[in-house]
This record gives structure tokens, sequence and C-alpha cells, in this order.
């Protein structure tokens, strides 16, 4: 984001600042940080960011947090269906999960590109749900940050949140957590 700042000649905005728009699209997050900014200003800024992440994307794709891919086998091997929700669009969020290794634990995967209304609106469970033939009963959301925790509650499916994500355990717990893991072995005991 910052590479977009000083490519654009913006003011330049903070870490903090910048990771507190996490879980919002792109499109939204620029407007977020810098309040009145136009639509075709937007729309410069998420074209400039997704040249510069294209240019640099070998070099950005994520370590997995510890535990997360022998505890994703460990629910795939239990039969748990799992699919994403993201706010990052599907092309980078594919190429994250086959990097990673953990493309095959996932049954379906949602972009911010393959729905119209995003995080907190509970399109992208709900959407999940109707693909995979779950009820919002049988499900749980897992998220790093509020809004994920909120579009979980206004899909009607309970949430569980991460604590190694960029929101505070009390942020995630205000917005509606049922509780907050600090591993993810944690999950494989929730959900047995």
């Amino acid at each position: 984001m910052q590479a977009t700042m000083q490519r654009l000649g913006l003011t330049m905005r903070d870490e903090a600042a910048c990771a507190a728009t996490i879980g919002l699209t792109l499109r939204d997050s620029f407007p977020a940080l810098y309040p009145g900014m136009s639509d075709e200003q937007a729309e410069l800024c998420v074209t400039t960011y997704r040249d510069i992440y294209f240019e640099n994307v070998a070099a950005n794709i994520p370590d997995l947090f510890p535990h997360v891919a022998e505890s994703l086998a460990a629910l795939h091997a239990r039969d748990i269906m799992m699919s994403i929700a993201s706010s990052r669009s599907s092309p980078s969020l594919h190429l994250f999960l086959r990097e990673s290794g953990i493309a095959p634990y996932f049954s379906y995967v949602i972009g911010s590109d393959s729905v119209t209304r995003h995080k907190p609106d509970p399109e992208p469970v709900l959407k999940s749900l109707r693909e995979l033939g779950f009820s919002p009963s049988e499900a749980i959301v897992v998220g790093d940050m509020p809004v994920d925790i909120l579009m979980a509650r206004n899909a009607g499916v309970e949430a569980v949140g991460v604590s190694w994500g960029n929101a505070t355990s009390a942020n995630l717990l205000e917005a509606g957590a049922r509780c907050v893991i600090d591993d993810m072995r944690e999950l494989v005991a929730i959900c047995s």
C-alpha cells in the first residue's frame, strides 16, 4: 500500500493505518485511508497497487503461521469441508494457496471479485454455504479481523477469532467471536 502511495504521490500513511484496513477490499481500503477520495482516485490506487503487487508477487508469498498446514490436513482427514472467503482478489488468493501447498484442503474459494457485497456483509459466507450445501448452524467462520466475525454473525454462523492477525483478541470478542484461539491446533479440537 505504501508503494502505491509513493508511486501516486499520496501523503504516506503508516503501517498501522494500512494494517487497520486488512479485511477490506482494496477498493474500500484506500478511501478508508483517504476520506473524501473520489471513485476515480480509488480505482487508480487499486490498479497501481495490483501493478506493483504482480511486479513483486514471487517475493510476497507469505509463510503460513505455525501449525496451520498440519491442522488443515487433520481437519481434511476428518472430512471436514473447508472454504475460504477472502477480501483478496481470486488470482492472488489462488496463487497463495497453491504456493503454500494448502489448496487441496479447500472445497470452495471466494475472492473479493466473486461477490458483489463484501465483509462484513454475509454474502461471502452465504454463497459458500449454498455452494457446499450447508446451513449456518453447521458452519464455523474463522477470522483474524472484526469484519470476519461480523460477516459470520450477519450470516447467522458461529465465529472463532484467531490471535495471530492484526486485531486484538478483545476486538474479536467485541465483534462477537465465540472465542479466540492462539494456535491453529485449537481449531482441530473445537471441530472434534
